[in-house]
């Protein structure tokens, strides 16, 4: 087994290969245009509340369309459903392009277009996750999944680079454009996809008799979720490291006040978050001979509170113990242990949830791994910035670690059969 990213899918399935390069691309560009949308609200309304607004216009499309779209990609052929939601989100990166070219100056404009583009992506991301074990053999998933989370940190890095680098150059004209132009290569790789419906579920029903998109499909999922402990702990520790140790709304006051540096430093605690994963994911060869992927899982998370609490504990010596610069060089080596945990966790919830489910019920769980995935840093940044109001940044981010970490503890002890999960015999 390589040590080193294992690129076994893309050199043996020309499709894979296609849909992989197609949305590496696209997510270059989408990243690209998050960091310009937020560039351009700043500039027309000089609020960081009205930056603010622009995540909870994201987040509402993401939870309704995630759990319907999952629906969608449940009942019908799921290159179809693929390619008529990325369309969308094509023909809005098209009216990016559109409202910068002729000047636009309402901000309820760019608000609409990131509902919209959200709303896109909650129904193309779980179309694409649910695509890959149709044509990958089982076996290949932790690799694919390893390539795809070295692909998004990747695209986490270069594309608000190359945002800032083109907007100063060529403003927000020029950063939509570019971000239109590479959106159509997950397009071209959706398209060259063969007609892939939905398999006939276990009981032998067929996908024309099967429940129609809507809420009652919805609550299938989510009575099958309730069932599958293995299936539903990839959720509940997801949440528990999102929702308890979320560093993110603690970065502005350490790049204000605790470790100084400004924005710069800001943009460092965020990038070392990503580098870190990239660097997990470059010697990520040896993933794929993981057999017990739910300790896997857990082990990883209990890296990730333990570095979000070192992150805290630089922040609680900078200026005292540590100098400033040496603490912000402690808190930036936590944040890519953070990141690299993270990615690695990511790499094993999500071939647990493709390997363990049915393929008739993939959708409306990939669904619900949108949400999770949209609200959990949500709801973790809002409960750190109440506590951190009333005890501080860095004890924040020391007291969420360490609850991250108690509560996988408690979670391995009242869930041992996840620790037995068996990735040659998955079961959810």
């Amino acid at each position: 087994m390589p040590l080193l990213l294992d690129l076994e899918p893309l050199r043996s399935n020309t499709d894979y290969r296609r849909l992989y390069a197609g949305f590496t691309l696209s997510n270059i560009g989408s990243q690209l245009a998050v960091v310009a949308i937020g560039l351009q609200v700043y500039d027309l309304t000089r609020s960081t509340a009205s930056v603010g607004v622009v995540g909870l216009c994201a987040l509402v499309p993401l939870v309704v369309m995630g759990l319907y779209g999952g629906t969608l990609v449940d009942h019908f052929d799921r290159r179809i459903v693929g390619l008529v939601a990325q369309s969308v989100a094509f023909v809005v990166s098209v009216l990016c392009v559109l409202q910068a070219w002729m000047g636009n100056t309402s901000v309820l404009v760019l608000y609409a277009l990131v509902a919209a583009w959200n709303a896109a992506f909650a129904v193309s991301s779980p179309a694409r996750t649910s695509i890959y074990p149709r044509i990958l053999r089982r076996d290949q998933l932790p690799a694919a999944n390893a390539l795809s989370v070295f692909a998004m940190n990747a695209s986490m890095t270069v594309g608000p680079l190359l945002a800032g680098l083109l907007v100063d150059w060529g403003g927000f004209r020029a950063a939509y454009t570019v971000d239109a132009v590479i959106t159509t290569a997950a397009l071209w790789g959706l398209a060259r996809l063969p007609s892939l419906p939905p398999e006939p579920s276990d009981s032998g029903e067929a996908t024309s008799t099967r429940r129609a998109p809507g809420i009652r499909s919805v609550l299938d999922g989510f009575s099958f979720l309730a069932t599958r402990p293995n299936v539903r702990m990839t959720f509940i520790a997801d949440i528990c490291a999102m929702v308890l140790a979320q560093p993110r709304v603690l970065f502005p006051a350490a790049g204000a006040v605790i470790f100084g540096g400004g924005a710069t430093t800001v943009g460092l605690l965020s990038a070392a978050a990503a580098v870190g994963g990239i660097g997990a994911m470059f010697f990520s060869g040896r993933l794929g001979s993981v057999i017990h992927q739910g300790r896997a899982i857990l082990i990883s998370i209990i890296g990730w509170g333990a570095a979000i609490a070192g992150l805290g504990a630089a922040m609680l010596a900078a200026g005292d113990v540590l100098t400033r610069g040496q603490a912000l060089w402690v808190g930036l080596v936590a944040m890519g242990v953070a990141g690299g945990s993270d990615s690695v966790s990511a790499v094993f919830r999500t071939t647990i949830l493709q390997s363990a489910t049915p393929d008739h019920l993939r959708g409306r769980l990939q669904g619900v791994f949108i949400v999770v995935v949209a609200g959990g840093p949500r709801l973790g940044e809002l409960l750190g910035g109440f506590v951190a109001e009333n005890i501080g940044e860095g004890l924040t981010a020391v007291v969420g670690g360490f609850a991250c970490v108690a509560a996988i503890v408690v979670l391995a002890r009242v869930t041992p059969g996840f620790l037995r999960y068996d990735a040659r015999n998955p079961t959810p």
